[in-house]
């Protein structure tokens, strides 16, 4: 398998239902440090599109590129190592030689469904060094390997919102319509804020952070997001919701409009009236105004993988199911080495890192 990849600017970028391959969040990452690179790709198969890459150093002398949730347009399953060495051999003659590894964080449906009608234990998928094994049949170089860490959510709960109204809000678990309709009986409020109250979420987020142990992002992140540099690229909308009853803010999320997509990307809740349903109520009222927005989808971001009370992220299995909608199981993080002496090194550091720090995918 051949492809060919054709240098282009930010602006080239088409408009795509994938937020992390947009023209708004390349600005975004440059705002934090990261150098973009977009390409047009056309395989000797048939498949082509764009891809967004980010470069960033690891130090003085070494960076990695990151494809965040890309390529948007891939093989049928059979063929997605052969296509992934391809694609890997091509930017590599595109990147500076420092650059020792490309990750990407494949959107592409797991050939590993772990549902809890499967009956597996655990995630439901093999130990990397199979999956590395199944990956890498009938490549030439026998290069890709599991990231250590998928970068964005592998396993999601996504609701669709093609139906009418009252088609999804019927669709519920009859427990969450009970809570979103407690919420508002209580005098719980949702309303879009304006970016000057992100300070008002951030602090909230901040007592959610320190609450359930996960490691928060930066200010400086949040305020990307809402620059006026990076919304002036392309169509993408942010919407930040508030809850509020009276003067109190009771949860916040912020919520991602691209094409026909909605992404659930952070969320914060006070620890305080909790008995309110504030993120019941706040979670209904994002769903319609992203179906207002001509969205199909609500991508509510991580839960574990299976029913499985063991798992860290069960307790965002059972709220986010009772939204209606199915689990979404993705390929995950993939890294494609330039330099195995630099990339051996940069795993060493990251397995020391991972091991140091409490599980921080919180999205919730």
């Amino acid at each position: 398998m051949n492809i060919d990849l054709q240098r282009k600017e930010i602006h080239g970028l088409l408009p795509t239902d994938i937020l992390f391959q947009t023209a708004y969040w390349s600005q975004v990452k440059s705002l934090l440090g990261w150098k973009p690179a977009v390409f047009d790709f056309k395989s000797s198969m048939g498949q082509r599109g764009d891809l967004l890459a980010l470069i960033r150093p690891l130090s003085n002398d070494l960076a990695f590129a990151y494809v965040p949730q890309g390529p948007e347009s891939g093989p049928d399953s059979e063929q997605y190592g052969l296509f992934l060495e391809a694609l890997s051999e091509a930017l590599a003659g595109h990147l500076d030689p420092a650059v020792v590894f490309i990750r990407y964080d494949l959107p592409w449906e797991s050939p590993y469904p772990a549902d809890a009608a499967n009956g597996q234990s655990g995630s439901g998928r093999p130990v990397p060094q199979l999956r590395e094994l199944r990956l890498n049949i009938g490549t030439r170089n026998w290069n890709l390997r599991k990231a250590a860490v998928d970068l964005t959510v592998a396993d999601a709960w996504v609701v669709d919102l093609g139906d009418a109204e009252d088609t999804v809000f019927g669709a519920m678990k009859p427990k969450t319509r009970y809570n979103v309709r407690l919420a508002q009986r209580k005098g719980v409020r949702v309303f879009c804020a304006a970016s000057e109250m992100l300070p008002v979420f951030y602090d909230l987020y901040l007592q959610t952070a320190r609450r359930n142990g996960f490691l928060a992002a930066s200010y400086r992140h949040f305020a990307g997001m809402f620059s006026p540099l990076a919304l002036e690229r392309g169509s993408v909308e942010i919407l930040l919701l508030l809850a509020s009853r009276g003067r109190d803010i009771l949860a916040g999320a912020i919520v991602a409009i691209s094409q026909r997509r909605a992404f659930y990307l952070y969320g914060a809740s006070s620890g305080e009236n909790r008995n309110l349903m504030a993120p019941y109520a706040l979670h209904w009222e994002a769903m319609k105004l992203a179906s207002e927005r001509g969205c199909l989808t609500y991508d509510m971001g991580a839960v574990s993988p299976r029913a499985d009370p063991r798992h860290p992220f069960y307790g965002m299995y059972r709220f986010k199911a009772g939204f209606g909608g199915n689990m979404v199981h993705r390929k995950g993080s993939w890294d494609y080495p330039l330099d195995r002496r630099g990339y051996k090194a940069f795993r060493n550091f990251e397995g020391r890192v991972q091991s140091g720090l409490p599980y921080s995918r919180e999205r919730s």
